[in-house]
């Protein structure tokens, strides 16, 4: 027992001894080569952190393959210590997002010149396609024209057709109402008298005899007066009708004009006659009638009465027989 207290006093400072002083080796070697080492590792580290920034990879990526473990299980690049700071300082400078693994490359001046200009190139082609179709519409516009003066011009000659026409039309029947006159009605000198039996206003027979190329009766003289009131006599007897004349005095009370303007020469006024005791009035004379006129400015138109010839002034929107005269 004391032999092997004995072995182990003088054996354990010996092994303490020794480890102590392979540790100061240890020691030793690290500072002097430690230093060298740790230079190169961070010098590698930069050169491949840099070359992952060219490439365009995230920093760290491909670390495994790249690194040889020495005989003690530590990297090549570095040690764990020296790994921890790169990637907090790799954590510290690389941004917020990771980069795209494809950058696309910045505009180049060149490049926004050559765009400009591909613009400007399809803006002029866009206006040289609008001066074409504001050309083919300027064309039809000009066409649309023509084709509308055309059409007025037609239009305006078929307006003039028209109105020959209305024109030959009116003459027609002018001729036709005179030709008419003069075969059915009483034949006189350069006149022709027709009777109409229809009622109209004086103003409206005017209007009938002109359209039919004549006038209201206007007797000129005593001949034209008695002929024409045996023709009224003879058309209208037994009974007695008034008859319109062309005759008025609607410009002035009193002033008699025919409807050619013409002042009345003569006159054939109707006359109430004093009767002589114990004759008997004649179915043809009037004898308590006032004499005429008797109207005043009520009454200023003229109609021949059919018994007796005899004129007589009536309102003029009376509705009377009327004659018309033609020229022959």
């Amino acid at each position: 027992m004391q032999a092997a207290w004995l072995l182990g006093a003088l054996v354990v400072p010996q092994i303490l001894g020794f480890g102590h002083g392979a540790r100061g080796l240890g020691r030793e070697w690290e500072g002097g080569w430690g230093g060298a080492l740790e230079e190169e590792r961070e010098r590698e580290s930069l050169m491949l952190k840099n070359l992952q920034e060219a490439l365009g990879r995230p920093p760290g990526v491909g670390n495994k393959d790249n690194l040889a473990e020495n005989p003690e299980g530590k990297g090549v690049w570095g040690t764990k210590e020296t790994q921890g700071e790169e990637e907090e300082e790799e954590n510290t400078t690389a941004p917020s997002s990771r980069p795209s693994p494809f950058p696309s490359p910045s505009p180049t001046p060149e490049d926004a010149i050559t765009y400009i200009l591909g613009r400007l190139a399809s803006l002029d082609a866009g206006l040289h396609q609008l001066h074409v179709r504001l050309h083919g519409l300027d064309t039809r516009v000009v066409e649309l024209t023509q084709g509308l003066r055309q059409l007025r011009n037609a239009a305006r000659d078929t307006g003039d057709s028209v109105q020959a026409l209305k024109e030959a039309q009116v003459r027609a029947e002018q001729e036709h109402g005179r030709l008419e006159g003069c075969l059915k009605g009483l034949r006189l000198g350069h006149k022709c008298f027709l009777l109409s039996r229809d009622f109209e206003t004086q103003a409206a027979a005017q209007a009938r005899c002109k359209a039919r190329g004549g006038s209201l009766a206007q007797p000129a003289d005593r001949q034209q007066m008695d002929a024409l009131g045996r023709y009224l006599r003879a058309a209208l007897a037994p009974y007695n009708w008034p008859v319109w004349l062309g005759v008025h005095d609607r410009r002035s009370e009193g002033l008699y004009l025919f409807e050619n303007g013409q002042r009345v020469s003569f006159f054939a006024w109707h006359r109430a006659s004093s009767l002589e005791s114990g004759a008997q009035p004649s179915a043809a004379s009037h004898p308590f009638s006032p004499d005429q006129p008797n109207g005043g400015v009520l009454e200023n138109c003229v109609a021949q009465a059919s018994d007796d010839g005899t004129w007589w002034d009536h309102d003029c929107e009376r509705r009377l027989y009327f004659v018309c005269e033609f020229p022959f």
